[in-house]
């Protein structure tokens, strides 16, 4: 089993965008923490591309709301994109989609990231 030991941080604009690869399991915690930890203090958006991962079990969801936890105490927002329908649906049900905003693809996170409403 490998865990999400692939991850990169890019700018876009005024947003950082976590490219996310592997799985988001209990072994994932280290590189979310070193892929967190990479973004400059003045970053007030983070979009989380789930493009790359193929499994998050319930440590993933834990470890996700542990970040909700560290961007909100930042005042940063958080947007995700690329999730399957399986798991856009285990964020509405864990209630994450309440502090993420869930977007298709990247291209539509980025032209509504101002909005208040979300494209599922």
């Amino acid at each position: 089993m490998s865990a999400m030991t692939d991850y990169h941080v890019r700018r876009v604009s005024d947003l950082i965008i976590i490219d996310l690869q592997g799985k988001l399991d209990a072994f994932a915690g280290a590189a979310l923490d070193r892929a967190y930890a990479q973004i400059g203090q003045e970053v007030k958006t983070i979009l989380l591309n789930f493009g790359g991962v193929d499994l998050i079990n319930s440590t993933g969801i834990a470890l996700l709301i542990g970040l909700i936890v560290q961007a909100t105490k930042a005042g940063r927002r958080l947007l995700a994109c690329c999730l399957s329908d399986h798991y856009v649906k285990v964020f509405q049900v864990a209630r994450l989609s309440d502090y993420i905003g869930i977007f298709v693809d990247e291209a539509t996170a980025l032209a509504g990231r101002q909005k208040s409403e979300f494209q599922l």
